[in-house]
């Protein structure tokens, strides 16, 4: 029997397509929520203990290594943003949810990073990461969710590199055993891998454990779509989201490569350069399930494809010309701040096995750094 409610209610018409669709599409109306989406694994809890050792493994000999402690994944930093979310007015019921209920606006941080738990220089290319922070949102807190933000975080992909939080782990365990300081075999390793990326890609195939592991395009950041890869409780609904490039001077960035031949922080370089006359504009954007089996909530290898689940915009992330590497802004974000997908309301609870593994490794990571640098980690106030 098909754990989906509404599969034989009557297809609906897509009456808010995204912008420059001007198509109307006729796709199944969206699942409800309901706790029984979620399929709770025996093991889980062992194998989060395994994630957090791994990650230990990671960050011990980074801040050993450097006398300074970073994040376990998404280590280094390449531009922190300030700007604003502006919500969408008169949404339809199904996108009038949880934070997106009530038109408004809200300040943001935004922090663009590569998914490596080392610093590593930038000739070693991996996927892109970007993690939203949205200030000052009202409701319903999830368990143990300190302020009140919405955390978002995103990369440059469409699947997930594992479909379980077992599967990952003995990734992340590869990624910690070669977490040191041999830099130049990774960067000719990471040359390789993204020959073997393009000739894959030039016959169709796209492989997200090679571009994990050094293979991915070196593409300049501001020009890239983000998604979150994993699903979420969207208020009544269960939802995918996804940060869209689509001002002008964005969308020109998109698939440029970034030559980071001896320069070691070149994509920083590159985005504080071009953010000093950029104005950015995304949309962020909703992809509601409507259907459990051909858009399941525990196996985030699956693509959602858009023809049967549309995104769908319901705000805009505005950023101005700014200085991306501003040092207190680096200060109070990137050292004093941490991202976690369990950071928000109860009405976006992250859902499926891979998010829920994910609660205790990024609070352990954050406490590790707060210990080991004596710097203490907390939701923002005022920007300094």
């Amino acid at each position: 029997m098909s754990r989906n409610p509404e599969r034989q209610l009557p297809v609906a018409v897509l009456s808010r397509p995204s912008p420059g669709d001007s198509r109307r599409q006729t796709v199944q109306p969206p699942v409800r929520y309901s706790p029984d989406v979620e399929a709770v694994r025996p093991d889980e809890g062992q194998i989060i203990e395994q994630l957090n050792a791994a990650f230990d493994k990671i960050l011990t000999r980074v801040a050993e290594d450097s006398g300074h402690a970073v994040r376990s994944v998404h280590a280094k930093s390449h531009g922190i943003l300030e700007g604003t979310l502006t919500i969408d007015a008169d949404l339809p019921p199904e996108l009038a949810q949880g934070l997106f209920a009530r038109a408004g606006e809200h300040k943001v941080y935004m922090r663009m990073s590569t998914n490596a738990g080392d610093i590593l220089p930038d000739a070693v290319s991996l996927p892109r990461g970007i993690a939203l922070k949205v200030l000052d949102v009202e409701g319903e807190r999830l368990p143990d969710a300190e302020g009140t933000t919405q955390n978002f975080i995103m990369v440059n992909g469409t699947v997930f590199q594992a479909p379980n939080a077992e599967k990952f782990l003995g990734s992340l365990k590869l990624l910690a055993g070669t977490t040191d300081r041999v830099e130049g075999l990774k960067v000719a390793a990471s040359t390789v891998l993204r020959g073997v990326n393009k000739a894959l890609h030039a016959v169709g195939i796209d492989s997200p454990t090679i571009g994990s592991l050094g293979g991915a395009p070196n593409v300049d950041p501001l020009g890239e779509t983000y998604n979150s890869l994993t699903p979420f409780r969207y208020g009544d609904y269960i939802a995918k989201f996804s940060l869209v490039p689509v001002a002008p001077a964005l969308t020109a960035l998109t698939g440029t490569e970034i030559d980071a031949s001896g320069r070691p922080n070149a994509i920083r370089e590159t985005v504080q350069s071009e953010m000093a006359g950029i104005a950015g504009e995304w949309e962020f954007r909703v992809q509601l399930c409507r259907d459990l089996e051909r858009q399941p909530v525990e196996d985030p290898t699956v693509e959602w494809k858009e023809d049967e689940a549309p995104f769908q915009r319901v705000g805009v992330v505005r950023v101005q010309p700014q200085d991306s590497w501003h040092p207190g802004r680096v200060q109070a974000v990137d050292e004093e701040m941490r991202f976690s997908v369990w950071t928000g309301l109860a009405a976006h609870r992250p859902l499926g096995n891979v998010n829920r593994a994910r609660n205790a490794p990024y609070r352990h990571s954050a406490e590790f750094r707060e210990r080991f640098n004596r710097c203490p980690i907390h939701e923002p106030g005022a920007l300094r």
